[in-house]
């Protein structure tokens, strides 16, 4: 077990280990959705709030309508336990934080069903669609 992700959660036994990858996956969906990718060093740092955008983002790309319930089987339960494992990373010396980032940055309404069952819109695929003055058929 070389993995230092894994080894984080499985001795913090509150969430999946998958939780700390996706967290890390999210992040460059974060500094992007904050338009801070051409930045460098702490200029792409971002906050809390931001975070959880590019989290929520990353999440209804990846899962779907079923985020919610992935995110719930990882225990994360509501959007102040990725500033847990933000801050699990931080004393782990895998994330780096500003002197003013504090776990409470990550304190919000987002309601995980809302956000991902209710307010889902499926993207399908221009393919499946027919070409205005198309063919005739098969």
């Amino acid at each position: 077990m070389n993995d230092p992700l894994r080894k984080l959660a499985l001795r913090d036994k509150r969430y999946a280990p998958e939780a700390f990858a996706f967290l890390f996956e999210s992040l460059e969906h974060a500094v992007r959705l904050a338009g801070r990718e051409a930045n460098e060093g702490t200029d792409r740092h971002v906050t809390g709030q931001e975070l959880l955008a590019g989290l929520r983002e990353h999440a209804s790309e990846l899962f779907g309508p079923l985020a919610a319930e992935v995110w719930r089987r990882w225990g994360v339960r509501e959007s102040i336990d990725w500033g847990q494992i933000v801050f699990l990373l931080v004393e782990a010396g895998m994330l780096n934080r500003q002197e003013n980032d504090t776990i409470e940055d990550f304190r919000s309404d987002l309601d995980f069903d809302r956000a991902f069952v209710t307010g889902y819109r499926p993207q399908l695929p221009p393919e499946l669609f027919p070409r205005a003055g198309g063919s005739k058929g098969i």
